[in-house]
């Protein structure tokens, strides 16, 4: 599970309580959470695990710190988040017992785990560390992270991932491909976010609601009215790129994959993305086509094989 997730539970809480719940983690292996609280000048973290103080020396505290294939920001950027780690020792110093901690084990383990067991097409949970014009990086399971390109995370086209995501946010996503000789995991997002005909059937003719400027032509503006679903609506003064608008919803063409669309008004921008509905959330996809059945339209269509 993403960092955080095993924090609050009776076993990690028990585990980090006493001496001898530390001594059978190391015995074990077991993967243990607690918050990070500072970092040194030598970039050790230490962490705070039950009544206890721990460390986690630099080229333990992430994957690829020890080869120069990690950056030593994504070990300053988890002073007061929550970090995983596996116990390696249990120190004396100063009359107080000192827990020394690897995240770097705790991830090689995940990421193991990750390509035996995972296959193409499976969801999981992850949770967003940070944002690039290129796409979203998440963190799939013990701080291990992957990459949700741009144009993997919504059907409707975006000028940049903060459209749909903020830093910590809590998604699903969907495993693309399983790289063993790179160890790399590849993800998709837009296939949990619905077909043309699920999201359509939120709407019907007749209604006004908002939207959003995804795309100016010269035969009209695409307007999204969901991150799934976007309809054209005729030339307005008020469209502008990336704008709100409210439009009134003239027809729903099925057979033509096709919505058709008034601009009624402009509207105010949001301050951040409005929460993702989410039509799958477990299990596995072995097959996502996008147009409805029926539909002259080809439609995008994601296969996904071991």
């Amino acid at each position: 599970m993403p960092e955080g997730r095993l924090l609050h539970t009776p076993e990690n809480q028990a585990a980090c309580a006493s001496p001898e719940g530390l001594r059978q983690a190391m015995k074990t292996g077991a993967i243990l959470e607690g918050i990070a609280l500072s970092c040194d000048a030598r970039h050790d973290l230490t962490v705070s695990l039950g009544p206890f103080t721990g460390r986690i020396p630099r080229e333990e505290a992430a994957l690829g710190i020890a080869e120069g294939e990690t950056r030593d920001i994504a070990i300053l950027s988890r002073v007061g988040k929550p970090v995983c780690f596996t116990v390696e020792g249990l120190e004396g110093q100063d009359g107080r017992l000192v827990p020394l901690l690897s995240r770097r084990r705790a991830q090689q383990m995940a990421l193991e785990h990750m390509l035996a067991h995972w296959r193409p097409g499976q969801i999981i949970p992850a949770v967003v560390t940070h944002l690039e014009p290129f796409g979203a990086f998440v963190d799939i399971g013990c701080g291990v992270v992957s990459l949700i390109g741009i144009e993997n995370i919504s059907v409707a086209r975006i000028p940049h991932p903060q459209a749909r995501f903020s830093a910590g946010d809590a998604i699903y996503a969907v495993v693309q491909d399983l790289d063993l000789t790179h160890r790399r995991i590849y993800l998709t997002h837009k296939e949990l976010l619905g077909t043309w005909q699920e999201n359509a059937g939120q709407f019907h003719a007749g209604m006004t609601v908002p939207g959003v400027v995804r795309g100016m032509k010269e035969y009209g503006a695409f307007v999204e009215l969901t991150p799934n679903l976007s309809g054209l609506a005729e030339h307005s003064p008020l469209l502008q790129e990336g704008g709100r608008v409210s439009v009134y919803i003239k027809a729903i063409l099925p057979e033509r994959m096709k919505i058709k669309l008034l601009v009624i008004d402009a509207l105010p921008p949001l301050s951040v993305p409005e929460p993702l509905r989410y039509y799958l959330t477990q299990g596995r996809i072995d097959k996502w086509k996008y147009a409805p059945p029926g539909c002259r339209k080809v439609g995008m269509e994601s296969i996904f094989s071991d």
